[in-house]
């Protein structure tokens, strides 16, 4: 009995041990499991930020070579860890963040240098007694100063980082200077180390598939433009129930439902645009291209999503205005809604493809919503609303006022992107004359755009009276 009471309990720890390994096996794959999912979601996300990974760990090999080649690191000594440094903290992922971290890192290590050189000579002249006190007290005037600059917003938005490095490099230099006589070569080699770190991480980010900052805004502008003139098209046929259709509701609430990400990128927008602004010349952008009016657009952008994002409250309200009351209003409200968005989207065309907008596009949509809230604003002044409860009445203004504020602001939205073709020389469109003997102008526009290969960049021009062809599908026959 004994003999198989041991042999139950043996057998019982093994299948305890046994189950235990399986567990812990268990667990151990899906955090794997888990992990190989995160990593391949984010770089499904922004394949970039694999090509940046790999950027860094060139740009870090580069700069350890000062420890693998004798002569180098002769000349450098320990030193050379600075470049190390420098580049784990200035390689951003865009190239404007590497330049602006790159030039504040070296020029506040240049003029710290000088400073505290200057701070060291002037108290060693007070003899042994006075000179840590005159390095206190420079320590102390530098700190407050360069830490109450940082609280300036346009200092802190583009030199916060070269005020950190100017207070610790300071210190360093006038500190060491005071405890040994190596003071300037401590500077020299510290100067020459950031400079060759902070080169490498601006050639390699440049000349290795470079991410620029600038492109970034203007493709977030435009999207957000993009996104909601989706949501102004598809929200007269979702709030009055156009759409029978079971797929194209679907595809409709997925495009309402975009905007959401606008409200939010105000700190995106200034971010991207600081970065902008170090950035060179290169491709469509030149230099000293007018980053701020992008700022401008954005904010009339986001105050435009805001009155959206009131309008979009009234598409689920259990306070709903009669059926009468609907079809009075249904298609001044619709016709607002799908111009503004018409026009949007066009807008939204011109940013990404950086051609000026013209009289053809999209004033009309932009004039077209203009009257469509006239008319509505004379069929709320008639007599429809009497003898209707008032909490009908509600989303009813409510939505006719949110919808006519919306027409305002695409207006404003359309002039600041008119000022910004202007002030970055956005291409204008091409005017190619075609003489009316053609007859069927749907098929020389069609033919002129295939030569062409820019069908969103020409115009038609028939006898002196122009229109524009901005997509191949949407051509009609002119007498």
């Amino acid at each position: 009995m004994e003999i198989e009471s041991k042999k139950n309990e043996e057998n019982g720890r093994l299948f305890t041990l046994e189950w235990g390994y399986k567990v812990v096996f268990q667990r151990s794959f899906s955090k794997v499991a888990e992990i190989a999912r995160q990593t391949r979601k984010v770089g499904e996300d922004d394949p970039r930020r694999v090509i940046h990974s790999l950027k860094v760990g060139l740009a870090l090999t580069l700069v350890s070579l000062f420890y693998y080649f004798q002569p180098l690191y002769h000349s450098f000594g320990v030193s050379a860890m600075w470049a190390v440094m420098t580049v784990v903290v200035v390689f951003e992922f865009s190239v404007g963040a590497t330049i602006g971290k790159g030039l504040n890192r070296g020029l506040a290590t240049l003029v710290a240098c000088a400073l505290g050189l200057g701070a060291q000579q002037l108290a060693s002249k007070t003899g042994k007694i006075g000179e840590p006190i005159v390095i206190g007290v420079f320590v102390f005037l530098q700190a407050v100063a360069s830490t109450f600059l940082r609280f300036f917003p346009n200092v802190k938005a583009r030199y916060d980082y070269g005020l950190l490095i100017f207070i610790l490099t300071f210190c360093l230099v006038s500190i060491s200077g005071f405890r040994t006589d190596e003071i300037l070569d401590l500077a020299q080699k510290r100067l020459s180390t950031i400079f060759i770190g902070a080169s490498a991480c601006i050639m390699v980010s440049i000349l290795v598939y470079p991410v620029w900052a600038g492109e970034d805004l203007h493709n977030l502008v435009a999207n957000n433009i993009e996104k909601l003139g989706n949501f102004l098209e598809g929200f007269g046929d979702e709030y009055f129930k156009e759409s029978f259709n079971s797929e194209r509701m679907n595809n409709n609430k997925s495009c309402l439902a975009e905007y959401k990400s606008v409200l939010n990128s105000k700190n995106t927008e200034e971010t991207l645009a600081n970065f902008a602004r170090w950035e060179p010349g290169h491709g469509e952008f030149l230099y000293r291209h007018p980053w701020k009016q992008y700022l401008k657009i954005g904010t009339l952008i986001r105050q435009c999503a805001f009155r959206i994002e009131a309008l979009n409250g009234y598409l689920n309200s259990e306070i709903k205005a009669t059926q009468e009351i609907n079809e009075t209003i249904k298609m001044p409200c619709i016709n607002m809604s799908k111009e503004c968005g018409e026009a949007m989207k066009k807008l939204a065309l011109s940013i990404k493809t950086m051609t000026r907008p013209t009289i053809s596009t999209p004033n009309p949509h932009i004039l077209t919503a203009k009257n469509a809230a006239l008319e509505l604003k004379s069929l709320l002044k008639s007599n429809i609303l009497e003898d209707i409860k008032l909490l009908q009445v509600i989303p009813v203004a409510a939505v006719a006022s949110l919808l006519t504020d919306i027409v305002t602001f695409v207006e404003e939205i359309a002039e600041s992107i008119n000022e910004l073709a202007s002030l970055a020389q956005f291409k204008a469109l091409d005017i190619i004359n075609v003489p009316k003997e053609k007859g069927d102008i749907s098929a020389a526009a069609k033919q002129i755009i295939a030569e062409k290969d820019c069908s969103s960049h020409v115009i038609i021009s028939i006898n002196g009276t122009s229109s524009a062809i901005l997509d191949s599908d949407d051509h009609q026959n002119t007498p």
